[in-house]
């Protein structure tokens, strides 16, 4: 008989690496991994107590309630198509960006959606409890389950729709896939010239500690936000051997400008 304190899950990446450990040690007991890559799962349960690997997506015998779907987006629905899940079983997946209804090939009318706003790297301790988990179910057991186990993770759970999910990772993108993208360029930048990153660290955390604390559109400063079209046209000028970089700054100078001298 299926226990709602049992989970398997069906990936073993950076958000899985982290996750399942988590769960392990906030009593929901790891029991199995399953990956394209059985090293990938083996590595993943030498860090659970129970764990063993899964060499199908046939969990028909499974004794878990919960199976958590921490794979690609793309992977999603074929996933769903494929997985043999026991009887009442939840299937959740944790996309940001994917409706609920991703799932709704899965043989089960148990759906759900856990999605963690916060950045996975494998070699990088995450404190769950500060870390915002929103939720989303299309039945009350799985609602029941998913609220339990969100709330033994985190201090900050909240119930949110798929269209508003999908807007919350278009503006975690912004906030830091794309953040930490120019600041790689940055880095490009001071590297082809011989300097060092080091010397922007400083600027980097006054910046974010600024933004978090008056808000991004008071704390925003510089040429654009200046109107300082001389300077803008000099760094494009220094840009210009290298024509993709020198464009990204063309559309979001052009963008600041636009977002504080409209008429």
């Amino acid at each position: 008989m299926a226990s709602s304190s049992f989970v398997s899950f069906i990936g073993s990446g950076n958000l899985a690496w982290h996750l399942a450990p988590a769960l392990d040690n906030a009593g929901f007991v790891v029991k199995e991994v399953y990956s394209p890559n059985p090293s990938h799962a083996e590595a993943l349960t030498e860090r659970l107590y129970q764990a063993e690997v899964k060499a199908s997506l046939d969990f028909s015998t499974s004794v878990s309630r919960l199976f958590i779907m921490a794979v690609t987006d793309d992977a999603i629905r074929q996933v769903a198509q494929e997985i043999i899940l026991p009887d009442e079983a939840i299937l959740v997946h944790t996309s940001g960006s994917q409706p609920i209804n991703e799932l709704q090939y899965a043989a089960t009318p148990h759906l759900g959606v856990l999605y963690f706003l916060q950045t996975f790297t494998k070699n990088r301790k995450v404190d769950f409890r500060s870390v915002p988990l929103f939720i989303e179910t299309n039945t009350a057991e799985a609602e029941a389950l998913l609220s339990g186990i969100a709330k033994s993770l985190s201090n900050q759970v909240r119930k949110i729709a798929s269209e508003e999910r999908k807007a919350l990772h278009v503006a975690a993108v912004f906030a830091s896939n794309f953040v930490n993208h120019m600041l790689t360029i940055s880095k490009d930048v001071l590297k082809q010239n011989s300097l060092e990153f080091e010397w922007l660290k400083p600027l980097i955390t006054e910046t974010i500690n600024k933004s978090l604390t008056l808000g991004p559109e008071q704390a925003q400063t510089g040429p654009a936000k200046r109107g300082d079209l001389e300077i803008l046209d000099r760094h494009i000028e220094f840009l210009q051997d290298d024509e993709p970089v020198a464009e990204i700054y063309k559309i979001i100078s052009q963008h600041i400008i636009d977002s504080y001298y409209q008429e």
